[in-house]
């Protein structure tokens, strides 16, 4: 297989020609975004069969209930641990390089993009009531409408534990969900085909949107952000990984293809069918896979935490507000609670560290949106 062959690196070229494309036509880039959105609408289509099929399957054969109870027990206290080292991590290195020093953001005036962003990530949105109603779905069928995992992760785990106490291994069923979920990757191959076309679109409408110049504001936090991310993977994960018996440098060759992709449309969720694929052929136990790659996406976002914490504390050097060690400590509390849930959604980060800091009033909320630079519209977050 030649390397122009492979979907990693067509994303790749796809995104370097999409920056390119941004800063010598601006204005053409930014008619790309229904490439961006129309690629990601059409992965989100596959995510509530994917994860039917596959978590239903995995666990209508398990026999020992105990088993499973055993693994949501450690799966939720891993990622509560983990992500929670993550925050701890973009604060420590935000407060080390501090690139918002020097910018005295809260002397600018705010655009109205700020009161948009407030206004969709609104406090009550993210209340932990609001969280654990959005799980159950209203009706059995309309968990695969709403787009979100949380419900159809629920509605496959009680299929699942229905078909493991009842089913008998002849029945019928059990084909039928193989040959579905056969069917339902086949499709995902065919629409993976149109990822550099995805690529693309989501990249060059984010350089045309924002420009060069406007970019070079950014490069100080861009490049905080990703020192962040890259000490979280190769030490806090690599230590995972070591305990566990594994390479992380063998991991991230597994996946890849997956996390460009997933860079290139800013949408994670565009990762999670192919992710499912590729952990059960390297040998995962179905059951497993089913279970923790799905809640992963909800309970376990590593990045959405990394880019708050460095989020809150580039907003607060930038508008000159001090921000001792105890009230980012309160903030990493709310977080843990904010952070949850909606993953997929481009730029939902973003929403979730406006609705922390609207609900607990820590910084100027005004400032530390979008607002004006240099006669320049700019996001700090």
């Amino acid at each position: 297989m030649s390397l122009l062959s492979k979907t990693y690196v067509q994303v790749l070229i796809a995104i370097a020609l999409a920056i390119a494309f941004g800063l010598l036509a601006p204005h053409q880039a930014v008619m790309m975004k229904p490439l961006g959105d129309s690629f990601i609408a059409l992965l989100k289509m596959m995510l509530g069969p994917i994860i039917f099929c596959t978590v239903v399957h995995g666990i209508g054969h398990i026999k020992d209930f105990r088993r499973l109870g055993r693994l949501g027990i450690k799966t939720l206290l891993y990622f509560e641990v983990v992500s929670t080292f993550a925050m701890l991590v973009g604060f420590a290195i935000v407060n080390i390089v501090r690139p918002g020093d020097g910018l005295h953001a809260s002397a600018l005036s705010p655009v109205h993009a700020a009161a948009d962003v407030i206004k969709a990530g609104s406090s009550g949105d993210f209340s932990f009531t609001h969280f654990l109603s959005s799980i159950i779905p209203h009706t059995l069928f309309s968990a695969f409408v709403s787009g979100d995992i949380l419900p159809v992760l629920f509605v496959s785990l009680l299929t699942g534990f229905a078909l493991s106490s009842c089913a008998k291994p002849d029945w019928l069923i059990f084909r039928l969900i193989e040959e579905a979920q056969t069917v339902v990757f086949r499709i995902l191959g065919f629409i993976m085909r149109l990822s550099p076309l995805g690529a693309f679109g989501a990249m060059a409408t984010a350089v045309g949107s924002y420009g060069g110049v406007t970019l070079l504001y950014l490069l100080r936090y861009v490049l905080t952000y990703y020192a962040s991310t890259l000490f979280f993977v190769f030490v806090v994960l690599g230590i995972v990984s070591a305990t566990a018996g594994f390479s992380i440098l063998k991991i991230l060759g597994l996946i890849k293809e997956e996390a460009i992709l997933a860079m290139g449309t800013a949408a994670s969720e565009v990762a999670l069918p192919r992710l499912i694929t590729k952990l059960e052929q390297a040998g995962c136990d179905e059951a497993v896979v089913g279970f923790v790659l799905p809640a992963g996406y909800s309970f376990n976002i590593d990045g959405a935490c990394l880019y708050m914490a460095c989020g809150v504390g580039f907003i607060a050097q930038a508008t000159d507000t001090p921000l001792p060690l105890s009230q980012q400590l309160a903030l990493l509390a709310v977080m843990l609670l904010t952070s949850k849930g909606g993953a997929g959604a481009a730029g939902g980060a973003l929403v979730k560290l406006a609705a922390t800091l609207q609900s607990s009033h820590a910084l100027p909320l005004s400032s530390g949106l979008p607002t004006k630079l240099g006669g320049r519209a700019i996001r700090f977050a």
